[in-house]
């Protein structure tokens, strides 16, 4: 490489850490140094990066010349070694296949062995052989040398003799050329070669490599380590290479060069920057701060739209829908099918209400905000849902109309309380008004029941009376079966609940269904493994479902299939199915195939006296008594109807708390029983009161008679002896027969006492069950049932 002057020598002085080397000038005076740091330089070389790849393609082009020269010597040695043997063969053929015919044609074995080793003696023959065409047995055949199966070339050569004047073919020389000798000869030809070029080519290389990382390399390796040291906030000096001076600038002299103009451009362009970024940095502050402020405010709004328990919409100028928020999904609404709708598509009520819709979009015209606004609409499902929504209009800056944006909240289960609230007022109101009918009417009964067996007793001996008589008595019992439904209903039927086996009631109440309902009527029971005990009153069980059993037939005049079914639930309080009691409810389901409840009656069926069938078919009165039994056992009633698919009653009983179930006896008829004993009657209404006294008389007991507890406690007290309290609950003047009872116990204690009602309140009877300890007698009652009662209550033990 040239040298440069005196001014480019000033500015070639080095600063890298290397020590100074020399040029290309210098390399023959400086080579012995060069080969004693060779092992530390070649070390150097194979830890950077350029050196070795470089050696390794100056290698590799080398010895890819030098394998394809070799290569192509070899061949041609091959090919005319190849030659020669060839050549030779041909020879053999030529000079050899006279004699050996004249001396097969002899039969002269011997001559033929020496002609052959002759051949044998030749340079790379292997084998030969000659072979007699004879048609004789054993035909001359005579072979010398090792026949071979590789790396051989074979020749095969007529033998004949002159048989007046024609060739006549006697046999065949075969003779077998070995190349063994060829392929060992290349072979140390090519090792030969090969070794002398690849030593020859790694010195060549290594010179290349060194010189080139004496001239070049090493200066990019102190470039590189001025780069990466380069600090713009506290630049170096000028990078400067360590080596003598050229006299003219080469290529890296003008790399240094343009480098450091580029760090001097570098340093302005830092300082430039440095006030761009400080001025950058207050701008991207303040955006920050409003990005994060947007940021905060729209996860605010989504967090708001996703847990509260409204959803939210927009609409364009066009009431459509453009936005809806995913939150309505859990109110099961597809809220992706009702974007580029308008909220009338998606109402149901907008021909039922037209006047509530014109006003509503009369508002949405006037570009007016909303509030409240509610209507009706389905779910994906179709299910009913109340809809409450509010509207803000939403204005462009320039004031144009852009839209509605506003909330939506789901009123449905709201509603539905509301109704269930409404209909429980509704059942309670009437529950009241009912019992206290049927208190009245019980009074009557009882005189009636009572007085029409007197007259029956009179007429035994006048048939056509006594017919006359027994129908007033079935008019009284229907009138006493009416009275106890309404009762039941009302929850005022007083339950004597123990454990029983439902399973074992339901298999019973069905024996019973079976003539009752008729041969169409296919019964089905479904009883659970396992069932729980329930703890209710048997006989009102059993009577409810032979109430719902009657109403299922009624629902299939064609026949069907009637289902008892039973099963263990846990109820959570929500849902229909449980009517907001909670617990352990042992389910009793009757189920048909018949016409079903139209869905606009549904709610109405457990309601007295409502019913759908026609004049004289029914009193309506069995699913109020069903109601009314469920409720006051503590459970609840549930429908499941479809029309044309059937209907389902399900009642859920609470579940014993696993004492020994009980067995229900069999109920015998009461006999009529006399006695002698003093009993003390209270009883507000004179014509009950005057029945009773005269029964009793008829029994043989004595009696004292009184209107209400005072004049009752009035007789205590001025000392009238009496063995047994026989008082009317509800009393006027102040005082219950409960109270009655208390007050003549603190007089006498121990004294015995029977109740007698038409109607209960709470006063011995508290969550439907009779208190412990107390004898009830119910109105209406018959002669029989009233002997029988008062016996049981003076023969037991008395009060503590």
């Amino acid at each position: 490489m040239a040298n440069a002057g005196d001014e480019d020598a000033k500015r070639s002085r080095a600063i890298a850490p290397m020590a100074a080397k020399p040029g290309l000038t210098d390399i023959d005076a400086l080579a012995p140094s060069m080969l004693a740091s060779l092992p530390a330089r070649l070390f150097n070389w194979s830890r950077s990066g350029v050196g070795p790849r470089l050696l390794a393609a100056v290698l590799l082009f080398s010895s890819a010349v030098t394998l394809t020269l070799t290569a192509l010597q070899l061949y041609l040695d091959y090919d005319r070694e190849v030659a020669l043997i060839e050549t030779r063969l041909d020879e053999i053929g030529r000079s050899t296949t006279g004699s050996l015919g004249e001396s097969l044609w002899n039969l002269d074995q011997n001559q033929l062995k020496l002609q052959l080793e002759g051949i044998l003696r030749l340079p790379d023959i292997r084998a030969a052989e000659v072979r007699e065409i004879a048609d004789r047995p054993n035909p001359i055949r005579i072979a010398v040398g090792e026949p071979g199966t590789r790396s051989i070339v074979t020749r095969d050569y007529p033998l004949n003799t002159i048989v007046q004047g024609t060739a006549r073919p006697i046999g065949v020389l075969h003779v077998e050329a070995t190349l063994s000798e060829v392929y060992q000869q290349l072979l140390n030809r090519a090792l030969v070669i090969l070794a002398s070029q690849a030593a020859k080519t790694f010195l060549v290389s290594l010179f290349i490599i060194y010189m080139f990382h004496l001239l070049v390399t090493r200066h990019l390796v102190a470039i590189a380590e001025f780069v990466s040291k380069y600090n713009l906030a506290r630049p170096p000096p000028p990078l400067r290479l360590e080596r003598r001076p050229p006299y003219d600038p080469d290529e890296l002299d003008k790399v240094i060069e343009a480098f450091n103009a580029m760090c001097a451009n570098l340093q302005q362009a830092y300082g430039e920057l440095r006030e761009a970024n400080a001025n950058l940095e207050r701008d991207l502050s303040i955006r920050r701060r409003a990005e994060e402020d947007a940021r905060a405010s729209e996860e605010r709004f989504r967090d708001y739209a996703e847990t509260a328990s409204d959803w939210f919409w927009e609409t364009g100028p066009d009431h459509r829908f453009t936005y809806i928020s995913e939150r309505a999904g859990a109110f099961g609404i597809d809220y992706r099918a009702l974007i580029g709708k308008r909220r009338t598509d998606a109402a149901f009520d907008h021909d039922a209400e037209p006047g509530k819709w014109r006003a509503h979009l009369a508002t949405l015209e006037r570009h007016e905000p909303f509030r409240k606004f509610e209507y009706r609409g389905r779910d994906a499902a179709g299910r009913v849902h109340h809809f409450s929504v509010n509207g803000q209009p939403v204005f462009a800056s320039d004031g144009r109309f852009m839209g509605y944006r506003g909330s939506a909240t789901d009123l449905t289960k709201q509603h539905e309380t509301e109704e269930r609230l409404r209909q429980s007022q509704k059942m309670d109101a009437i529950g009241q008004l009912t019992g206290g009918v049927a208190h009245d009417f019980n009074n009557v009964l009882t005189v009636i029941t009572g007085t029409i067996e007197i007259i029956q007793e009179g007429l035994a001996d006048k048939p056509e009376l006594a017919a006359i008589a027994q129908l007033i008595d079935d008019a009284a019992a229907r009138g006493a079966e009416i009275t106890s439904q309404l009762l039941t209903f009302a929850r005022r039927q007083p339950l004597e609940p123990r454990e029983i086996d439902v399973n074992a009631l339901v298999v019973e109440t069905a024996k019973l269904l079976r003539p009752m309902l008729g041969e169409q009527i296919e019964i089905e029971t479904r009883l659970a493994d396992g069932a729980w005990s329930a703890m209710v009153d048997p006989s009102q069980l059993s009577s409810a479902i032979v109430n719902l059993a009657v109403n299922a037939r009624d629902a299939m005049p064609g026949g069907g299939k009637l289902t008892l079914e039973t099963a263990n639930r846990e109820l959570d309080g929500t849902g229909t199915a449980g009517e907001g009691v909670r617990g352990a409810f042992v389910m009793v389901a009757v189920g048909d195939t018949g016409h079903g409840i139209p869905a606009d009656i549904r709610e109405r069926v457990f309601e007295p006296f409502f019913t759908t069938k026609g004049v004289g078919r029914g009193t309506g009165l069995g699913l109020s008594m069903v109601y009314g039994f469920a409720r006051q056992s503590g459970g609840a009633v549930a429908i499941e109807s479809e029309e044309g698919r059937g209907t389902v009653m399900r009642l859920f009983l609470p579940r014993a708390k696993g004492e020994a179930v009980a067995r229900t006896p069999p109920v015998q008829a009461p006999a009529t029983a006399r006695g002698q004993e003093t009993i003390l009657v209270v009883e507000d209404d004179p014509l009950v009161q005057g029945y009773v006294i005269a029964q009793l008389g008829g029994l043989g007991y004595r009696t004292l008679a009184a209107s209400d507890g005072a004049s009752a406690l009035a007789l205590v007290d001025q000392g009238a002896r009496f063995d047994l309290l026989f008082t009317d609950i509800i009393m006027p003047g102040g005082m219950n027969g409960h109270e009655l009872a208390e007050a003549v116990r603190l007089r006498r204690p121990g004294v015995r006492v029977l109740y007698t009602s038409g109607y209960t309140d709470n006063t011995i009877v508290h969550e439907g069950h009779l208190d412990p300890g107390v004898a009830l007698l119910f109105k209406p009652y018959r002669k029989a049932e009233l002997s029988q009662k008062i016996r049981e209550v003076l023969a037991g033990e008395p009060p503590a």
